[in-house]
């Protein structure tokens, strides 16, 4: 099982005798760093490395990218991502990821690590005290120092021997230029002779090899020999190895084309991956137009500057570092970083649109991807634009909340509110977002407060549209808190006209808190009745978030009026559309009334199965089963059916067996196994 590994896209050229050396060092140490100069290939290793491994681990390996995670604030967050855990407690976020690995038998690698030393050394020393079954593997320009670290140096490629660097030179130059040959022996030694000068560093040969799209390996040579005669040559190996790479690249950025160089610049301003529409929204501007974007962007491609995985573009930290120095010295750095800001700011009012159409789905997957552009926006307009921070928030504090970004959300809300105390719509918007945040967290007192503070907002400001978003947290704070009449009464009273397809998804939202109370206050009828309305009102508008938890409560109500195998059908239904969005809670509670379904169907051994589960996907968000006061009779019930079906022993075989499956990737296989209709 590889867990959260990514997909290697490029051969990994020699490497052998290091990955059989981390290979036995992995089954003896419990902390190995894979240290080197930037662009040595430690990334690469380490993921070979750890694809390998990953079967030694009962629960897989994590991946967590820190390249471009900016500040401390952010390391905590990147790697509770990486092992799938989204905390929904107010514990530590520190203290939470170390109990949800305390029983953990995997491996987490945590990649570039170099500017986060002393928060990686922390977290890590943490990590490996509460985590006995925990193995670590990091890549880093220096070592963690935390005690019983083993160090593993990753030299360059040989450049004599069995040459591997001219091996990859060799692959490299067929995909860059099809049809080249290196059998001409002129040819082969001026190869062999630019492996030499970059003194095997993979970064260098890729970076080189892209010049031969438009000119001969010999020309390479000898405008690569032209270079290196003004390189300073250092005693220290490491820093001769950090000069002969900084050469290289400097020696690409000069053979761009001037608006490649200020391309390059800009592009630094991006942490993540990015496309080309962020990159012209971003970068262009005077002799840099947004049609030049576009040429100069694949130019920088082709020369192996940017990357491209097919659909977004990304740089490597140490070509975005130079890039950055080259931003500073035009100095534009300021300026781009606003403008970067304007742009999640922007993409953000978009995303807020798109929630309300039948693209929902495709918007909550974009706003993931520019998750860490997002808190880069967020980080700058906290100390340039406050309000505009706040804005930022209230705009896609909701998805954060859905998706499990729950500790972040709360630290960012918490910090803009109190630079930005003008009241206003923003402002109460951003503090709905909180409201919804705590009641998640399990504050229903914090979030009934926000609530009604968020509803005389919207009264005196006679917004309807933000009385229903009050109303909504209202109602959904009653419900948690056991008052479904209260809720209904909130629900019934809201202003405006009942229709559920109108451009409102606060106002479907509102009739989920009724269906949600009516079935409550146990008015079945009336809550089907609601709730297919609902639901057909959301297919028209494709409201995936509404829709799924509306398909939770009419397999609620169909459980409660006796129909398994109808309830069955619309938990299924309900645990797609939160696959659809990444919900991880919702996922659970699905499973839970899913388990239900199949016990009250009689099978009582996928019932326990699925129950287990269940177990594993609420671990994922930190609490105990939860959900309104009407579910837990119902988990009762599937328990007390499930083993009167099976008896105690098969029951419990079938629970642990699902509760056992532990990390993401494998709980998702576990509820592809659930999804199929009957």
């Amino acid at each position: 099982m590889a867990g959260y590994l990514p997909h290697e896209t490029t051969s990994l050229v020699g490497r052998q005798n290091e990955l059989g050396h981390l290979r036995n060092a992995l089954a003896v140490h419990r902390l190995i760093t894979l240290t080197g100069i930037g662009g040595v290939g430690k990334t690469r290793v380490a993921l070979r490395a750890a694809g390998r491994a990953a079967p030694d681990f009962p629960d897989g390996a994590w991946w967590a990218d820190l390249s471009p995670v900016h500040g401390e604030r952010l390391l905590l967050p990147t790697v509770c991502d990486a092992v799938g855990f989204s905390d929904h407690t107010t514990r530590s976020q520190a203290d939470a990821l170390c109990a949800w690995l305390a029983d953990k038998q995997g491996l987490l690698v945590l990649d570039s690590c170099e500017h986060l030393v002393g928060p990686c050394r922390s977290l890590v020393g943490d990590l490996l005290t509460a985590a006995p079954g925990l193995t670590v593997l990091a890549t880093s320009r220096q070592a963690l120092a935390v005690g019983g670290e083993y160090v593993v140096e990753i030299e360059p490629l040989p450049v004599e021997g069995d040459r591997a660097a001219l091996t990859l030179f060799t692959e490299r130059a067929g995909q860059a230029a099809p049809g080249l040959s290196l059998a001409d022996p002129g040819a082969a030694e001026a190869a062999a002779d630019v492996c030499r000068r970059l003194e095997g560093i993979p970064l260098a040969v890729e970076l080189a090899v892209a010049q031969l799209r438009d000119s001969s390996v010999e020309k390479v040579a000898e405008r690569l020999s032209s270079r290196f005669e003004t390189l300073v040559r250092s005693e220290r190996t490491g820093a001769l190895r950090h000069q002969t790479l900084r050469t290289a690249i400097g020696w690409s950025h000069e053979l761009c084309e001037p608006l490649e160089r200020l391309l390059w610049a800009r592009l630094s301003v991006f942490r993540g991956p990015f496309d080309a529409d962020s990159a012209r929204a971003v970068c262009s501007g005077g002799p840099l137009s947004a049609e030049e974007v576009g040429r100069a962007l694949r130019g920088l491609t082709e020369k192996s500057v940017v990357g491209w995985d097919g659909t977004r573009h990304r740089m490597l930290d140490t070509v975005r570092d130079y890039g950055r120095m080259w931003l500073a010295e035009l100095g534009e750095g300021e300026e781009l970083a606003d403008r970067h800001a304007d742009h999640c700011l922007a993409l953000a009012r978009d995303a807020d649109a798109g929630w309300r159409s039948p693209e929902q789905s495709e918007w909550y997957r974009r706003v993931a991807d520019v998750h860490i552009d997002i808190c880069t926006a967020l980080d700058r307009l906290l100390v340039t634009d406050p309000g505009r921070a706040v804005e930022l928030l209230g705009l896609i504090g909701f998805y954060w909340s859905c998706c499990g970004h729950l500790h972040e959300l709360r630290s960012y809300v918490e910090r803009a509110l109190a630079l930005h105390p003008l009241r206003g719509p923003v402002r109460s918007r951003a503090q709905w977002v909180l409201g919804v945040n705590a009641l998640l967290q399990g504050e229903h007192d914090l979030a009934h407060g926000l609530g009604l503070r968020c509803d005389e907002d919207a009264r005196q400001g006679d917004d309807t549209e933000a009385s229903l978003a009050a109303g909504y947290l209202l109602g959904l704070s009653h419900l948690m808190a056991g008052r479904p009449l209260a809720a209904h009464t909130v629900a019934v009273r809201l202003p405006g006209p009942a229709d559920m397809t109108a451009d409102s998804a606060s106002r479907r939202k509102c009739r989920l808190v009724e269906v949600f109370a009516l079935t409550g206050i146990g008015m079945l009828t009336e809550a089907h009745s609601l709730a297919t309305e609902l639901r057909a009102a959301c297919a028209e508008t494709g409201d995936w978030w509404t829709r799924s938890y509306t398909e939770y409560q009419l397999a609620l109500i169909a459980l409660f009026q006796d129909r398994p195998g109808e309830a069955a059908a619309h938990a299924r239904s309900m645990l797609m559309g939160k696959r659809h969005i990444g919900d991880a809670f919702g996922i659970a509670l699905g499973l839970d009334v899913l388990a239900a379904a199949l016990a009250a169907q009689g099978d009582g051994e996928q019932a326990a199965l699925v129950f287990g589960t269940s177990q594993a996907y609420w671990h994922t968000v930190g609490h105990p089963q939860r959900g309104t006061p009407e579910l837990g009779p119902v988990r009762e019930e599937c328990e007390r059916s499930a083993r009167a079906a099976i008896g105690d022993e098969a029951y419990d075989e079938a629970f642990h067996r699902g509760a056992s499956v532990r990390t993401a990737p494998a709980l998702a296989r576990a509820l592809d196994s659930q999804l199929p209709l009957p």
